[in-house]
């Protein structure tokens, strides 16, 4: 089971890059752009205000602690009526842009600083809530606003740290920190607001990328499943036609053999060929592997590795279909699955881009698992990637260079590939061979992908 490959010469069918250049698309991936939503933001803020209002009420009322009212109530008072607005701003529907959404928390934190002036600066507990409206511009909004809300973090601490009333205290009590504990209070503050944004900013970047590169794969996976169900369809459009073809071929005749000579006779004669030939068609379509309905749903090992390979049939790579298993053991029948189908190939696509001469692909099987191994003669994988193969957006080839198609790699591919195998129930592994060359595995417990028994075959082929 062997023969040469390369890429066929007719249009491919779309693939993992396609899919993600849509994904990718200006207006498709305006990084930010309504991912916080106006009607969450003001439902913060309220819980924010009547926290604030809670807070000083406490500290007043039940520890007798002496505060500025009138210098924060009309800060608490503000904050509440700009929420009023955003509220009827959001009754209206309206989606902010990023920059308003980035004004709006700045506002927060100029107000909370305000608080926090009035109250003591940086020697007040509290002053370590400026992390979070920064905190979340940075899970929200693009890395230009978030490195705008740190630096406006930065200069809120430096002013508390410098310029500050009193700490509030009981009447009969003054409470002064001594100059160095203000200055490491102001110094493990800005770490915070700094550590805690790009963290924050960070995890939310990866959390995006990773939902288009799933939503990728889904599109690649939805796609051959309806290749795969177009099989079970000829079938079905075969067995409806039959029947009435059948009955036009014979009128026709009929109508032929009593007419007389002429236009009409001819125009029979016509309908009998182009339904003969329509025939023809469905005979061919029903004669397809694809067409044969529950037969097509499962395969052998070996028919597996041909229909793998098949599209690599032709240019300068050669690839070997091998399988091997117990002696005495008839290799299992397995299901279709076009996310196994669809993987698998990619695999190999990748493969043949990178291999010298000639790419394995093995299909070993026993008693207990099924494993199916893609193995190139090339340089193999790159130890600086070669950790975190399977994760989105991990290529050597950024500009296409290394690979035999030239492609522009995005990193998809194998992420791709990866995830519809173990969406099959495989567990995957990635090496490189001593003697040079790539090799991927995955493995599958026989009962996840094994055929169903069939007790009738006969019955199957009426």
């Amino acid at each position: 089971m062997s023969s040469s490959t390369a890429r066929p010469d007719s249009p491919s069918p779309p693939g993992p890059q396609d899919y993600a250049a849509e994904a990718f698309a200006p207006w498709a991936f305006a990084a930010g752009r309504g991912r916080l939503r106006l009607h969450t933001l003001v439902a913060l803020r309220w819980r924010g205000i009547v926290g604030q209002a809670i807070l000083l009420g406490f500290a007043a009322l039940a520890l007798g602690v002496r505060f500025p009212w009138l210098w924060c109530a009309p800060v608490v008072l503000l904050s509440a009526a700009l929420n009023l607005v955003l509220y009827g701003l959001d009754r209206r529907q309206r989606q902010p842009a990023d920059w308003e959404n980035v004004a709006i928390l700045a506002f927060d934190t100029v107000q909370l600083s305000s608080l926090v002036f009035f109250t003591g600066g940086v020697a007040n507990p509290f002053a370590f809530l400026l992390v979070a409206p920064i905190t979340l511009a940075a899970t929200a909004t693009r890395s230009i606003y978030v490195l705008a809300m740190v630096m406006l973090g930065f200069v809120c601490v430096a002013a508390l740290s410098l310029w500050a009333w009193p700490l509030p205290a009981p009447l009969d009590e003054l409470i002064k920190l001594p100059t160095l504990y203000r200055t490491g209070i102001s110094v493990a503050l800005a770490s915070t607001i700094g550590f805690t944004a790009s963290y924050a900013w960070r995890a939310s970047q990866e959390a995006e990328r990773m939902e288009i590169a799933l939503n990728v794969a889904q599109q690649v996976l939805a796609r051959e499943q309806r290749l795969s169900a177009l099989g079970a369809l000829a079938a079905a459009a075969a067995h409806e036609l039959g029947a009435p073809l059948a009955t036009i071929q014979i009128v026709s005749r009929e109508l032929a053999r009593e007419s007389a000579p002429g236009t009409l006779r001819d125009d029979a004669e016509l309908l009998v060929q182009q339904a003969e030939r329509c025939r023809e068609i469905l005979r061919r379509l029903t004669e397809a592997p694809e067409a044969r309905d529950t037969m097509h749903e499962r395969l052998t090992l070996a028919q597996f590795l041909n229909e793998v390979i098949e599209p690599h049939i032709g240019g300068d790579i050669r690839i070997e279909g091998v399988l091997s298993g117990p002696p005495g053991k008839a290799p299992p029948e397995i299901r279709r699955l076009p996310d196994m189908l669809h993987a698998m190939t990619t695999l190999i696509d990748n493969a043949v881009d990178f291999a010298k001469l000639e790419v394995l692909v093995r299909a070993r099987y026993d008693e207990r698992a099924v494993i199916l191994e893609v193995q190139d003669d090339g340089q193999g994988f790159a130890p600086e990637v070669m950790s975190r193969l399977g994760q989105p957006y991990v290529t050597t080839r950024p500009s296409g260079e290394g690979s035999r198609s030239g492609h522009e790699g995005m990193g998809l591919g194998v992420f791709i590939a990866k995830t519809l195998l173990e969406k099959s129930g495989a567990s995957v592994t990635f090496e490189n061979v001593r003697r040079g060359g790539a090799v991927v595995s995955a493995r599958w417990p026989r009962s996840d992908i094994e055929a169903p028994v069939l007790r009738d075959y006969s019955s199957l082929g009426a």
